[in-house]
């Protein structure tokens, strides 16, 4: 007896593939195949969190401490040891704490991206994705933090009477444009990393003396007209004084210092993307 045969034919050309190829644009990944591993975004940013605050003691509420304990530091050296003063209306602890939010989000998302490719070697090496997912997963899990450092701040304004201008409609694009200046940051330091280690260790270092060369806890006009010029050249100047002025109301700073610090945050973005682009494709047989 013959075995049953079937008039139904498979089409072998229905089956799904993926072809791997150089990029030839600037652009470290097409937006659509970015699109397409979304999923995998949220899971890299979700265990960047879980990991962080693992076997912790006090787990999650690492989250609400550091930006407190930093803040409260900051507010005792330059506003009782050093003899600085808040604007008015406005308590020196609560001006520390907007300028460390803005700060964390800067100096948080650059460290993060910067070691996402080491952190995540055997993934570069061996599977496949869009490289980009790893330095983009620490923007999501630094805004889970900037978030609840937001709600903590709002609080604190409400019980110290301290209340926003229209400009708080800002604090959006002030928040998008730290975010560029981290990730452009991060994703030139982080490419370079995968050859040269050393920068692991530099960075931090740069990272630190940033913190004493931006306006965290004083403001610009703080600083003595001689020096002034010296603290404009850092776009973060600019980025801490816009995201105050946004949140707390103060006076507005310049529109030449807002615009330079925008245009050099995209720039940087842009330069650190493209740097990013060029290491790639020699990212799994060096790291």
């Amino acid at each position: 007896m013959s075995p049953p045969t079937s008039n139904a034919t498979v089409d072998r050309s229905l089956k799904p593939t993926m072809t791997i190829r150089p990029q030839r644009s600037w652009l470290p990944a097409d937006p659509k195949e970015l699109w397409a591993f979304r999923e995998l975004l949220v899971r890299f940013s979700a265990r960047d969190l879980t990991l962080r605050y693992r076997q912790t003691a006090l787990g999650v509420l690492w989250v609400v401490l550091q930006p407190l304990l930093a803040a409260g530091i900051l507010a005792f050296v330059f506003g009782s040891v050093a003899g600085l003063a808040a604007p008015p209306g406005i308590p020196y602890f609560v001006f520390s704490l907007a300028g460390m939010i803005a700060w964390n989000t800067f100096s948080q998302t650059a460290l993060r991206a910067s070691g996402s490719l080491l952190g995540n070697a055997q993934l570069v090496s061996k599977v496949f994705f869009p490289r980009l997912l790893l330095p983009l997963s620490a923007v999501g899990s630094t805004l889970v933090d900037t978030g609840v450092s937001v709600v903590l701040l709002v609080g604190l304004m409400v019980v110290n009477g301290v209340a926003p201008g229209w400009a708080v409609v800002l604090v959006p694009v002030w928040l998008v444009l730290l975010l560029a200046a981290s990730l452009g940051v991060g994703l030139a330091t982080g490419a370079l990393m995968v050859r040269y280690r050393d920068v692991q260790y530099v960075l931090p270092v740069a990272i630190q003396f940033l913190l004493f060369a931006s306006p965290i806890a004083y403001t610009l006009a703080s600083v003595p007209p001689h020096a002034q010029w010296a603290y404009k050249l850092n776009p973060l100047t600019g980025l801490l004084e816009g995201f105050r002025w946004s949140v707390l109301g103060m006076r507005r700073p310049s529109i030449g210092l807002m615009l330079y610090a925008a245009g050099a945050s995209i720039i940087g973005m842009l330069v650190g993307t493209a740097i990013f682009n060029r290491a790639e494709r020699q990212f799994a047989d060096v790291i």
